[in-house]
């Protein structure tokens, strides 16, 4: 159910892309904010759910509350910055690179080779899904670049730090809490000033569903998902939240259905069979020697 939920939590982030697509107009920082203070509210209710306590004192430590709000808030900082300073492409690339670490992160020694070629073979499935095979990186850029490739180290080491399972799921509305004030900060300091009435009533709307899903509620279902599930096959998965992503904009008419489509979608699975064929082999390996044994 854990590896369910957290599988759940990609397919969140693959509908940010359509819902991003109707707030064009907002800053992304303003965005930013709000959603992690819808985040906010959905530990609050449920705590109320649970019937505890609303404003129940964290259990964080000083270092979960610094690992926490590094990987939220400093990923989604690099990454919008990111997008200021360089091609949106290039950085979408660069920063797709955090299924791949993640994945040989938490391979074990034995299956490291295999993580690494499944976890190349599949990028460069994204890399044909996003470029239509023809990425090309230029030598400039580079604050853009580097930001891009912050964002995917620390998205990386954050999820490699919740597969240990040394957090509360509750305790993530602490730090969006934390995030929203700091990503409100942002949007004061960078952004062009935004008045209440500016969004849309529709727009308020997609604000809220940025926020209970892919910039909010997915936070938990990943956390939950790393922690208590299998989180090898979840890095794994990761891997088709582009491709995801642009099926729904394929479906909302706001993108095409193409042959890289196809070839990357063919490439993510293959990545994924190499990244778990030592996993298949052992597998198999102890059902025969358990058949062995009982015959």
């Amino acid at each position: 159910m854990a590896s369910i939920l957290g599988t759940l939590a990609l397919f969140m982030w693959s509908s940010l892309a359509l819902l991003a697509a109707k707030t064009t107009n907002i800053p992304a920082f303003f965005i930013l904010s709000c959603a992690f203070f819808v985040s906010f509210g959905l530990s609050l209710l449920w705590r109320y759910q649970q019937e505890k306590r609303w404003f129940a004192k964290p259990k964080l430590t000083a270092a979960q509350w610094l690992l926490g709000i590094t990987g939220l808030f400093g990923y989604h900082f690099c990454y919008f910055f990111a997008l200021q300073f360089a091609p949106v492409l290039e950085v979408t690339l660069i920063n797709y690179l955090w299924p791949l670490l993640l994945t040989l992160i938490l391979a074990q020694r034995e299956q490291r080779l295999f993580a690494l070629a499944g976890g190349i073979t599949a990028f460069l499935g994204i890399v044909v899904l996003l470029s239509g095979g023809q990425a090309t990186f230029t030598q400039q850029d580079l604050v853009g670049y580097f930001l891009a490739l912050g964002a995917a180290i620390i998205w990386a080491s954050y999820s490699a730090y919740l597969s240990k399972g040394k957090s509360d799921t509750a305790d993530i509305g602490w730090l969006s809490l934390a995030v929203a004030l700091l990503a409100a900060i942002c949007h004061l300091l960078f952004e062009p000033a935004i008045n209440i009435e500016q969004p849309t009533k529709v727009q308020w709307l997609y604000l809220l569903l940025i926020g209970l899903g892919p910039l909010g509620g997915s936070f938990y279902l990943w956390e939950y998902g790393l922690s208590k599930g299998n989180h090898r096959l979840l890095a794994s998965l990761s891997f088709f939240t582009p491709l995801c992503a642009s099926l729904l904009l394929a479906v909302f008419a706001m993108a095409t259905w193409s042959l890289e489509m196809a070839a990357a979608l063919t490439l993510i699975l293959l990545g994924g069979l190499i990244t778990h064929t030592p996993s298949v082999v052992d597998n198999y390996r102890q059902r025969l020697s358990v058949d062995k044994v009982t015959s």
